[in-house]
């Protein structure tokens, strides 16, 4: 099996351009303990807050989702501590301690509600922030999102999703790697093996996706990786009946050959969110469905995100 045959549902069709460093524009904000964080923005239309994930990767990994700023004004903060934000105290990095940086964002960008999308451990804290701010969302999207803040397992039969690609060329590597990465017991550990393990990542393992994972170290802030979940104790529970009091839709993208979350966790978890909570599985998608097949991905979240309240307005310069 080829790697550019090996999963003919993702396509990367060439229907929208990667902005260039120049087209986003980067801003400034304070947060309430005084730490200077940083957000670009790109594209045209309503504000769509998204957060990054990693943990502690620069929101740059995102890009333009796809093209999703043909629709939206992407509003790309970085977490405290990693890309243009500033450092601060470790303790400060942990997951449920950034819900008031993404509240404190809220306040800068003036909107009494906003449209929030998390990536992987973003979605995560996307979840957080739903739980203790519900009456400021007016949409949740969560891609391919971290259920570890909920307790629950993200990996439901990974090791068959794994199994599934064995007669991809860079499978036996890339598998002894995703042992290694399980077994290790921080993101430092992890870091090493963490090329290898990458075309388990993705779709396709291509130029796109290559270049895409190579970034990844340059990205990252190893201590941010280490201090988000450090010392959090999840009540899966009481964030479960937080979440109830939802009144926004909510939609979870997962990719069809992603391990974390797999599209059997993915699934077991919608039936414990609010209901109504919508569910996609992108064929042919890993981890960032926006990069194995564009097309398919902003269909998904613009069909979703049509019709929601839209509120107009410039972004505040800081």
């Amino acid at each position: 099996m080829s790697e550019s045959t090996s999963h003919p549902a993702a396509h990367r069709e060439p229907t929208h351009r990667e902005p260039t460093q120049g087209e986003f524009t980067l801003h400034e904000f304070t947060a309430d303990d005084g730490t200077r964080l940083a957000f670009r923005t790109t594209g045209d239309g309503p504000l769509l807050v998204c957060l990054p994930g990693g943990p502690g990767r620069a929101a740059e990994y995102l890009g333009d989702l796809g093209g999703l700023s043909a629709h939206r004004t992407l509003v790309l903060p970085d977490t405290r501590g990693t890309g243009r934000s500033g450092a601060a105290a470790p303790a400060s990095y942990r997951v449920d301690r950034l819900v008031a940086d993404v509240e404190a964002l809220r306040r800068h960008l003036g909107r009494e509600r906003i449209d929030l999308l998390g990536h992987s451990a973003g979605g995560g804290l996307a979840l957080l922030y739903a739980a203790a701010h519900p009456e400021r969302l007016d949409s949740l999207t969560l891609v391919a999102p971290s259920f570890a803040v909920l307790g629950l397992p993200s990996d439901t039969e990974a090791d068959a999703v794994v199994a599934a690609r064995a007669d991809e060329p860079w499978h036996p590597a890339a598998e002894r790697a995703y042992r290694r990465m399980k077994s290790a017991r921080s993101f430092a550990e992890a870091a090493p093996h963490r090329l290898a393990f990458e075309p388990l990542m993705y779709g396709r393992w291509d130029e796109a996706a290559r270049a895409h994972a190579a970034a990844d170290q340059a990205q990252r802030s190893l201590s941010v990786s280490d201090h988000y979940y450090a010392g959090y104790q999840p009540d899966g529970p009481a964030l479960l009946r937080s979440l109830a009091a939802l009144r926004c839709p909510v939609l979870l993208v997962a990719g069809a050959l992603d391990l974390w979350p797999t599209a059997a966790s993915a699934a077991a978890v919608v039936r414990r969110l609010p209901g109504g909570t919508g569910l996609t599985v992108q064929p042919g998608a890993g981890h960032y469905p926006w990069l194995d097949d564009p097309v398919a991905f902003t269909a998904t979240v613009v069909g979703f995100l049509t019709g929601r309240r839209e509120a107009a307005g410039p972004v505040p310069l800081a």
